[in-house]
């Protein structure tokens, strides 16, 4: 929904955000490859979780938040279940963050009413319109996050850098800190992250 994902099939492991130092007590000092995380850049950025590199010893955290299974053996099917620690991480994580931003600067761009915003935004992201008593909570979530940020524009500044990709400029800052809170949250909800 972010419009960050590559679908290029095939090629290198590549090397997604993650928290900084994790390898540090882990992984030994040597020079060869799998002691150090190099964050990829651009495109390899936003692949599928299929071509993140995985160390045995320390698989990629956001995987195993949800429920990864261990590549000892093989799993039919993947169990399904929403966690605090997986909304932590949906709140927090860079990844997820950026595709909130990113989600918000296109539902601003593509629509002017606020309304249509918050509708266009949870359409996408579960694939059905949100009902009055949805969209009311949401219209009132944009609302506070707009008095928010609009009185704390440093704290706006702060949420828009996650990430490496590029932020709309013609959009105001507090306003798109604003919807992307919003956006963060319907990323978050049960039905978004599960489709269930």
């Amino acid at each position: 929904v972010s419009g960050l994902l590559q679908a290029r099939i095939g090629g290198e492991s590549v090397y997604p955000y993650q928290p900084d130092g994790l390898y540090r007590d882990v992984v030994v000092g040597a020079n060869y490859p799998g002691t150090r995380w190099l964050t990829s850049k651009g495109a390899d950025l936003y692949r599928r979780s299929i071509y993140t590199f995985w160390k045995r010893t320390l698989p990629y955290p956001g995987l195993v938040s949800f429920d990864a299974p261990e590549r000892e053996f093989c799993m039919v099917r993947r169990s399904r279940t929403n966690t605090p620690l997986q909304a932590l991480v949906l709140l927090n994580d860079p990844t997820y963050l950026e595709a909130a931003r990113k989600l918000a600067e296109r539902v601003m761009v593509s629509e002017t009413d606020p309304q249509a915003r918050l509708a266009r935004a949870f359409e996408l992201a579960t694939a059905r319109l949100p009902t009055k008593a949805e969209l009311s909570i949401l219209q009132d979530q944009l609302k506070r996050r707009l008095t928010h940020y609009g009185a704390h524009q440093e704290q706006a500044a702060a949420l828009l850098k996650a990430g490496d990709s590029d932020r709309e400029a013609s959009l105001d800052a507090g306003e798109l800190a604003a919807y992307t809170t919003v956006a963060s949250m319907i990323l978050n909800l049960d039905e978004t992250v599960t489709k269930g």
